[in-house]
């Protein structure tokens, strides 16, 4: 009795596994995508589009932001310390982020199956806002 594979066997075998590399399960994830619409002296504003389940990384802000969810969906937001929150942001909503939220390190990860695309209006001058 031999011990050899047949042919077709192991051809199958070899297209099998090529095609399971290209599963979404084995896929890597998308990073977000921030890209620059306006800045000036008072404001800075892009776009970012979140994928699903890649956080960004550790991060702060340094100013009082508007975001307007141009596609919404679930954002969790980890805080340094091991505290964290659920945000959820409604298409064609504005929300309101004090400096002082963003001060704090953490990361955001978008919880849901779809990319999250929102505007971010972030306000340079904003020593009293609150």
């Amino acid at each position: 009795m031999s011990s050899r594979i047949p042919w077709p066997a192991f051809i199958a075998v070899v297209i099998l596994a090529f095609f399971r590399t290209l599963s979404p399960q084995s896929s890597p994830i998308a990073a977000a995508v921030r890209t620059p619409q306006f800045e000036n002296q008072d404001v800075a504003v892009w776009k970012t589009v979140i994928p699903p389940n890649a956080p960004l990384t550790m991060h702060t802000h340094q100013h009082a932001r508007v975001i307007v969810a141009l596609v919404g969906g679930t954002m969790k937001v980890a805080y340094e310390d091991g505290s964290s929150e659920q945000h959820e942001w409604q298409t064609g909503r504005a929300y309101w982020l004090p400096k002082s939220e963003g001060m704090k390190r953490h990361t955001d990860v978008n919880t849901g199956s779809k990319p999250i695309e929102v505007m971010v209006v972030e306000l340079k001058n904003d020593s009293t806002s609150e």
